[in-house]
């Protein structure tokens, strides 16, 4: 109730903006280029930015964008953009009947291209999907098989290290006990555990091991809910400075690129330059000749050694930064481009929302929030398409809090980039 509260607070000022910038649209035309080969774009994930990144980019370009969302989400605020053409609800990406569902949507609307934009519980079933809707159109997305193995932190980092590509220790955990008894004297010690399948709550823990005493190590093992049919993996602690990749392969070339220094909670986004990442990125896409957008998490220590720490097949919000870059759409439907990175001009992107609550909690941070805003571009407001700022957060996350109000259930923070209220066991 507190949070709906706060919400409705800032309701009359974003009315005005609103409103302001739809009267601005309608005094100043902003530019829109017509294809020379217009596409259909199918995309999924409506609830998150950078779904409805993507959407924009795909419309000024020219093409016509269809986006979908399972019904939970059915009132994203994304839904409204003026580059969004339809706008469908499917089931559940674990549902028997969702592959049949993109098919019918791929079918009535004459679709050229799928892109997913999809959540970590839907990847692989977005791969599964793939050989569905093939016939039908071009599905930008890993196979079913390599999106298993990318997920899999301790697959992932096998292949890498089959590569020849430089990787933290890891061990693959099935059980407690394991941690308990590991030799963490003769290890490369400290570690760190987190969870193979995706775990919106515990993959903030990055408590290291071992802990003061055996019996402490022990217990902190045995409060996680480490199994055979969820195992997790312990990995080296590297110290250092982290940061998040995104890429855009076709057959293993890199297309779109993106660089950013990361946190374990990021919706702060500005480009750097770091070479020796984009080559390790280069020496693990390139020779498995992968097609999909691939994400990446990095460590960089002090003396300029680049250790991944995951791999994630699929879209990263860092796509964001690519707002203003006329080629995006042209790099995601071709294979012989080269590589884009987000443009000169282009400003860190942050959400509004999230800094206003770091405000809130942090008063005495108000210099650097101001800097932020001041340097940056919210990723969702845009002054030609104001209607999802508004509907997000007056109707979207409304919604979901109502709903998880009225059912008793728990959530942990609001994510305005992905659009939901982090919950335990959530997707």
């Amino acid at each position: 109730m507190g949070a709906l509260a706060l919400l409705q607070l800032a309701l009359p000022a974003n009315l005005l903006l609103t409103a302001a910038a739809t009267l601005r649209s309608l005094l100043v035309a902003e530019p829109r280029r017509s294809a020379a080969e217009p596409r259909t774009i199918l995309l999924s994930g409506g609830k998150m930015t950078k779904a409805l990144q993507l959407a924009r980019s795909f419309h000024r370009a020219g093409h016509r964008v269809i986006l979908v969302e399972s019904d939970t989400y059915r009132l994203t605020g994304h839904r409204f953009s003026r580059d969004v053409d339809r706008f469908y609800t499917v089931p559940d990406p674990r549902s028997a009947d969702y592959p049949g569902a993109l098919r019918d949507i791929v079918i009535a609307e004459g679709v050229d291209l799928y892109v997913p934009v999809c959540s970590p519980a839907a990847s692989y079933y977005d791969a599964l999907a793939k050989p569905v809707l093939a016939p039908h159109c071009d599905v930008l997305h890993c196979d079913a098989e390599m999106v298993r193995a990318l997920d899999d932190k301790h697959e992932f980092t096998t292949m890498a290290a089959a590569l020849g590509l430089p990787v933290p220790d890891s061990h693959r955990i099935t059980t407690p006990q394991q941690v308990a008894e590991f030799d963490f004297d003769t290890a490369a010690a400290p570690y760190i555990l987190k969870s193979i399948p995706y775990d919106p709550v515990n993959r903030l823990d990055l408590t290291t091991l071992p802990r003061p005493t055996q019996r402490d190590t022990a217990a902190f093992a045995w409060s996680k809910p480490i199994s055979t049919d969820t195992p997790w993996i312990m990995q080296q602690f590297v110290p250092g400075q982290e940061y998040c990749v995104h890429s855009t392969v076709r057959d293993g070339r890199v297309q779109v690129y993106a660089c950013c220094a990361s946190s374990a909670f990021q919706v702060n986004y500005a480009m750097v330059e770091r070479p020796e990442i984009e080559a390790w990125v280069r020496g693990f896409v390139e020779p498995l000749a992968l097609t999909g957008q691939v994400s990446f998490d990095f460590i960089q220590t002090d003396d300029g050694r680049v250790y991944p720490i995951e791999c994630n097949p699929r879209t990263h919000s860092a796509i964001t930064m690519f707002y203003d870059h006329p080629d995006l759409a042209k790099a995601y439907l071709t294979g012989d481009t080269p590589v884009i990175t987000p443009t000169a001009s282009s400003r860190p992107t942050y959400w509004a929302y999230h800094e206003l609550w770091r405000l809130i909690t942090a008063p005495t941070t108000v210099r650097e929030r101001v800097r932020v805003i001041a340097r940056g571009k919210d990723a969702i407001f845009d002054w030609s398409d104001p209607l999802p700022f508004l509907m997000v957060h007056h109707v979207h996350i409304p919604w979901l809090l109502i709903k998880n109000l009225l059912a008793g259930r728990d959530w942990i923070r609001i994510d305005f980039n992905i659009g939901k209220l982090v919950e335990p066991a959530g997707d």
